[in-house]
């Protein structure tokens, strides 16, 4: 949707600062969380969809997963349950926003069972495992000192005890979850001690969403609470998911199941965790910074030797070891699963060599001395017998998939070959935390190679190729027709030749959306593929693209945007970007526009202009020939983004000044694109 032109016959300014309210609404600013999704249409509970059992050729292949991995393993059983103080009563809800719950471990009631393979046929065998094992929930102790809060949302909320309080590391997404933890479980079983200090080991939502559910905003603004980052963070944080914020809020509803009923033929888990709480995200901006690798910060009497891992798992990230207790944090660069090196939100290609290589710093500054190692997700390690060999076989898988790509791409290989011929050698594979839960060994080669060389596998071909739709019409001509296509289809699914079913008959969909028979092939073609997945975000992605064949797109409340934490914490720069990214190159053809930005609080002041369909803006200037001035502050911008005010009741109350041409602000707003949140991804 857009701004209808008929906004040049209103007021200019009115247009202009209802258009900045969009701006807010549209971007997304909150909505995606890193690794995650936490505000989403899972709010509300979804409808079954019509699914359908597993096929012989489903229960076959995941029989392959039984059969090559030992289940009689029951190593992370006892570790995912050692230390255990205290557990929330059951069933776990904990209350959200709304009446709707921030947390509802019961919903997931249906898995359930020990390291023994009793996985339903419609879950991936190794998945289900996983899936069990991030039903433990509760307060644990890692060692005297030091405490983990464990299966009430996707991330790990780890305390450690100070010389007069707690250290809080990675305060889960939302502040109803945080609060309830401190308030039910750590306060009557450790006792009542004043927080000093929280960590942020990375820049993504749900690793400090839920911070003021712990910290007031008198402890923070006092220093009482100090909040400790790697250096970047800040905008890391505020910056990842805004220019893209739209499709990554889009893509997340598919990657986290969303919108999928809880059920052995829905989602089962995240991969990283259960699922992601809902509720209120919230950012308390840091006031000190992890800088650089061996740097020493003492916090409440307790020492912490920093390692940066900045673009690694997430654009500002750092590990750190506590002497005093001899545990190493390894924040989310080593966990008990192969991690993304590409995440199906949609995010910067992350390298896997650089990652290898912060493993192996950790190695030779900590790995004699560990006796523990807890991350951001799942249960710790204990023992320095077991964290050396953890962090090799961590080190080793980043570093095997990033170099073997290069190395079969050096060979001239694709991409997509190269994904198709990667495997993890079994000493790698056969690890637990080796396996593809998150990450898979097939996106993170193709991710790679993308890293190194880009989208184009060098095949002439593919420089131009046509778009989907475009091509699934030809295809279908080329193959006799769509009836002949799903003839043909039909009897490659009967033989389990799920991949090749799901590219011939998407060929039909593109070409003709409408084509209900087409799209049922599809939908059950993806359900299987689904079923077979052990990644859960390609289960969930498969299952999602399945359930909207079937019944469509479904129009729930889009992600709220208005953090107002996010907003006050965005640069102005970040915002001006976003209007950059909406504006419509068709329509803002031959024509020029141009306008002063002056924000009386934060003494910015900003030149906006758009030439030749884009738009570009130059700081700490002032134009004299510029269309437009708008002053204003910095606190009303805000305001107007997070939907409390608009632009026309600013100017009525005085609070905000335009001088010149105001119509030419409207003209402007014209220009301006707003996305749906809910565009179609399975079908044109």
């Amino acid at each position: 949707m857009s701004e209808s032109n008929d906004a040049t016959k209103t007021t200019g300014r009115r247009a202009f600062l209802k258009n900045v309210a969009v701006v807010g609404a549209a971007s997304g600013f909150s909505g995606v969380v890193g690794d995650s999704f936490a505000q989403s249409g899972s709010a509300l509970p979804p409808t079954t969809p019509a699914a359908k059992p597993a096929t012989a050729s489903t229960i076959a292949l995941n029989k392959q997963y039984a059969d090559f991995l030992s289940f009689a393993d029951a190593q992370d059983f006892e570790d995912a349950r050692r230390g255990l103080v205290a557990t929330l009563p059951e069933p776990v809800v904990i209350p959200g926003p709304g009446g709707t719950p921030a947390w509802d471990l019961a919903q997931f009631a249906f898995v359930s069972g020990g390291p023994e393979n009793n996985a339903p046929p419609t879950v991936n065998p190794s998945l289900w495992r996983n899936a069990k094992l991030n039903m433990n929930h509760g307060l644990f102790e890692v060692v005297d000192g030091i405490w983990q809060v464990r299966g009430y949302d996707l991330s790990v909320m780890s305390i450690i005890r100070g010389d007069t309080g707690y250290i809080v590391v990675d305060p889960f997404i939302t502040t109803e979850v945080a609060s309830t933890v401190w308030k039910q479980l750590v306060i009557p079983h450790l006792g009542d001690k004043p927080i000093t200090h929280v960590i942020y080991t990375h820049s993504h939502v749900d690793h400090y969403g839920g911070v003021r559910g712990l910290a007031s905003d008198e402890d923070l603004n006092s220093g009482k609470v100090q909040i400790v980052a790697p250096v970047g963070f800040t905008e890391a944080a505020v910056g990842e998911n805004v220019i893209a914020g739209n499709a990554m809020g889009r893509r997340a509803s598919f990657m986290y199941g969303s919108l999928l009923p809880r059920s052995a033929a829905g989602i089962v888990d995240g991969g990283l965790g259960k699922t992601t709480s809902v509720g209120t995200i919230t950012l308390a901006v840091p006031t000190l910074f992890a800088e650089k690798t061996g740097q020493k910060m003492t916090l409440d009497g307790v020492e912490v030797v920093v390692l940066m891992a900045p673009e690694s798992e997430a654009p500002s990230e750092f590990m750190f070891y506590l002497p005093k207790y001899k545990a190493f944090c390894a924040a989310e660069d080593a966990t008990h699963t192969l991690h993304n090196l590409y995440t199906l939100r949609g995010a910067k290609m992350r390298d896997g060599l650089l990652w290898s290589k912060y493993l192996q710093t950790a190695l030779d500054m900590f790995g004699g001395d560990a006796q523990v190692l807890f991350a951001s997700h799942y249960w710790p390690t204990w023992g320095n017998d077991r964290i050396v060999p953890f962090l090799r076989a961590q080190r080793d898988m980043f570093r095997y998939l990033h170099d073997q790509t290069l190395r079969m791409a050096n060979q001239g290989l694709t991409p997509l070959e190269i994904g198709e011929a990667m495997r993890l050698p079994d000493s790698l594979a056969k690890h637990w935390y080796c396996r593809s839960y998150y990450g898979t060994v097939y996106h993170d080669a193709v991710a790679q190679y993308n890293l190194r060389l880009g989208f184009f596998d060098g095949v002439p071909a593919n420089l131009h190729r046509l778009p989907p739709t475009e091509a699934g019409k030809r295809y279908v001509e080329f193959m006799g027709g769509a009836p002949a296509v799903l003839s043909k289809a039909r009897a490659y699914f009967n033989k389990g030749d799920y991949r090749w079913v799901a590219e011939v008959v998407n060929q039909v969909v593109f070409a003709e959306p409408q084509n209900i028979a087409a799209r049922q092939l599809l939908a059950d073609t993806y359900e299987q593929l689904g079923y077979q997945s052990e990644s859960a975000p390609w289960r969930n992605f498969y299952l999602t693209g399945a359930m909207e064949l079937r019944d469509g797109v479904r129009k729930l409340p889009a992600p709220n945007p208005q953090s107002p934490d996010t907003i006050q914490a965005m640069p102005l720069p970040m915002f001006l970007d976003y209007l950059g990214i909406r504006l419509n190159g068709d329509r803002a053809a031959g024509k020029t526009a141009s306008f002063n930005l002056s924000l009386t609080d934060t003494k910015e002041h900003y030149v906006l202009g758009v030439e030749n369909s884009a738009l570009h803006y130059s700081r700490d200037t002032n134009a004299q020939s510029a269309d437009a001035t708008v002053t204003m502050s910095r606190a009303d911008l805000n305001d107007i983004m997070m939907g409390k005010t608009n632009m026309q009741k600013l100017v009525m109350a005085g609070n905000v000044k335009i001088d010149g041409n105001s119509q030419k602000l409207g003209e402007f707003v014209s220009w301006l694109d707003t996305f749906d949140f809910w565009f179609n991804i399975v079908t044109p």
